[in-house]
């Protein structure tokens, strides 16, 4: 008979599965203790294509609304190229897993859009997801167990790290700066949003998404550095 594997072979642990997803993340692909790069940033963003994908869906529907006014070609127009992104990763033979979380995440936005007649509500699960956002942050704050540096301590397989008062105090400082990018995008966007300035609205959210998003990923970046280092390089820099 052939011997069988063990059962825990063939399924992750728990920590195995989140590990897995924090590489997966922004931070995961950038290396905590190295020294930032521009080169990295934007690998970390997803790279050009990456970058197409986040920024052309919303600018289809700013550019169609604004010369149209009209709600369905406005919210078909970046269902339309989420879908084309789909078609030439799989051309391409590249990971469609992105493009599909994305053309999925615009489809619910123009179906709920569509089924209230209102261009506004295109808007409102990005209220929502910010709004998770915020309350994940504050969760693991009070918590003591701020994200950053559960993320971190995943990527690295530091289980220490909050018996460490410098990377306890970098991770609570860049996870309250997480919850303050989300908090600033509500605050500004709602108030567009109930006062009904669609083309405001769609400018704010490209402006406030993936510029401030690498942004802030840089600056946790070169936080983390401060406290998290390279096994070669020792805490005092000698």
């Amino acid at each position: 008979m052939a011997e069988q594997q063990p059962a825990d072979d063939a399924v992750p642990t728990f920590r195995e599965a989140m590990s897995a997803a924090a590489r997966r993340s922004g931070l995961g692909k950038v290396t905590p203790g190295e020294t930032p790069t521009a080169g990295a940033l934007l690998a970390a963003i997803g790279g050009v294509r990456g970058l197409v994908e986040s920024i052309l869906p919303g600018l289809g529907f700013l550019v169609t609304y604004t010369i149209t006014q009209n709600l369905v070609p406005s919210v078909l127009a970046p269902l339309g190229l989420a879908l084309v992104f789909i078609v030439v990763r799989v051309v391409t033979r590249q990971p469609v897993t992105t493009a599909i979380a994305g053309a999925l995440g615009i489809g619910i936005s123009a179906a709920l859009a569509l089924f209230t007649g209102n261009a506004n509500d295109n808007f409102v699960p990005g209220f929502f997801i910010n709004g998770g956002v915020v309350l994940v942050m504050a969760v693991s704050l009070i918590a003591r167990r701020p994200f950053v540096g559960v993320l971190v301590g995943l990527l690295l397989g530091d289980d220490d790290w909050r018996r460490n008062a410098a990377k306890l105090r970098v991770a609570t400082v860049a996870t309250i700066l997480w919850a303050t990018l989300s908090a600033v995008r509500l605050a500004v966007q709602v108030p567009l949003y109930l006062a009904e300035s669609t083309e405001a609205l769609a400018a704010t959210k490209l402006v406030m998404g993936v510029p401030l998003y690498a942004a802030l990923l840089w600056v946790t970046w070169l936080l983390v550095r401060t406290a998290w280092r390279t096994r070669e390089e020792p805490a005092d820099g000698r």
